[in-house]
């Protein structure tokens, strides 16, 4: 997918200009995601 594809997609979600909303919404989610793959894995390795 080009750039442009994106943003056309990403525009009925932002009242911005450009895909800024989206981008702080996959921000978030990454982190959450980071932060449940650290506890599961040191959940994992707490026997070790």
């Amino acid at each position: 997918m080009s750039t442009d594809t994106l943003v056309s997609l990403a525009a009925p979600i932002s009242d911005e200009s450009g895909p800024g909303l989206l981008l702080r919404i996959i921000v978030v989610a990454s982190f959450v995601g980071i932060g449940l793959l650290v506890w599961i894995m040191a959940r994992a390795f707490k026997n070790n």
